[in-house]
């Protein structure tokens, strides 16, 4: 289909060749009336009408139709031109849009669909790995953690303290210790409130870790006699936005309970803000076992956990961070030395991931010596 701005000039030349034949009809038809051509062969100099009509005539009918061949003619070569420049220069095109994908994402921007997009990754991935299946899996369990996650953290610390539970028994069955965690890290929030919970079904806590309006979720199973309604067994005791105090507000039932915070009329959308909050929660000590769960995807993560008047000989530590870089780990080497234990790392780390702490009791080493 010709475009707009060659069917105009074809409009124009068909209009301007018939101006032409008529014309010289007219001037043909002019010079054949008796009075004129008596008037015309009576001036010193005469004029042929008839002749110049012909002319025009002949300009304006022929003229159209060499036009006429001569742009098809010109069309042909024109696309020829063309097709032979894009072949001598598609390498070089080629390599420039490459380049252009490689280095700069926003050229993929308003050009491609989501499912597009999708495929250029994992297609990438596949050449990498030489490997399509594992390629497809790990981009699309990757999209699927990092996209769905309504929230991205960055430089987040993380302070823990163990220490005895003092209403309760300090050894033996039923001793717990109380662990008091801060978290602090800079996010920009998906939504006007943070939501904290506390559970004693297994299956609603799973549920809660990959509920977006959740942001933390903490389980205190039934073997210790206590209910996880019970504000001794979690707690919400602080919370700030930009080093703000936000009000609290706590609501229970029967094995669960859950704190609310608003952050307040004016953090604005896609604003960046600094939250601070801290809560206590009961760990049993035969448990041996602490784990920090990340719910968002981080940015640089700081931990740090001090176990100093806790009664606890030895601490051990895993991370479960999926990075080729490994954590920084800083830990005392004897018991004389601060019981603090540092676990730092620079990179991503994906939603679930987490870090376990797991001891031994002193009156566990003195049992068995």
């Amino acid at each position: 289909m010709a475009s707009s701005l060659d069917q105009l000039y074809e409009t124009k030349t068909r209009l301007v060749a018939v101006l032409l034949a008529f014309f010289g009809v007219a001037l043909m038809s002019f010079s054949k009336w008796p009075v004129v051509a008596n008037d015309v062969a009576t001036f010193p100099i005469p004029v042929p009408f008839g002749e110049v009509g012909s002319g025009l005539f002949a300009i304006g009918v022929l003229g159209y139709f060499i036009d006429y061949r001569l742009r098809r003619v010109d069309d042909r070569r024109t696309r020829q031109g063309l097709r032979e420049a894009v072949r001598a220069e598609a390498p070089a095109i080629r390599d420039a849009v490459l380049d252009s994908l490689a280095f700069n994402a926003e050229t993929l921007k308003g050009v491609t669909s989501d499912e597009q997009l999708d495929h250029i990754a994992a297609n990438a991935l596949a050449l990498r790995l030489d490997d399509d299946e594992l390629a497809r899996d790990l981009y699309t369990d990757l999209r699927d953690q990092v996209l769905t996650a309504p929230e991205r953290w960055r430089d987040v610390k993380v302070a823990i303290t163990l220490s005895p539970w003092g209403t309760g028994p300090r050894t033996g069955k039923g001793s717990m210790f109380v662990a008091t965690i801060r978290w602090e890290y800079k996010v920009k929030p998906s939504g006007s409130t943070m939501r904290f919970a506390c559970v004693a079904d297994k299956a609603e806590y799973r549920e809660l870790l990959r509920d977006e309006a959740t942001t933390s979720a903490w389980y205190h199973g039934q073997a210790s006699g206590l209910d996880a309604s019970d504000p001794d067994v979690f707690r919400l005791t602080a919370f700030t936005v930009d080093g703000k105090l936000r009000k609290i507000r706590r609501t229970e039932r029967v094995g669960a309970q859950v704190y609310a915070v608003s952050l307040g009329s004016d953090v604005e959308a896609d604003q960046e803000i600094t939250v601070a909050y801290t809560y206590r929660g009961l760990v049993q000590r035969h448990g041996h076992l602490l784990y920090l769960d990340l719910p968002r995807p981080a940015k640089g993560l700081h931990v740090q956990l001090d176990y100093e008047h806790a009664g606890i000989r030895w601490m051990n530590t895993q991370e479960y961070f999926a990075s080729s870089r490994a954590p920084r780990i800083e830990q005392a080497g004897t018991t004389k030395d601060a019981q603090v234990v540092n676990i730092g790392f620079d990179g991503w780390v994906l939603p679930r991931a987490g870090v376990v702490f797991v001891w031994v009791l002193e009156e566990e080493m003195i049992t068995r010596s």
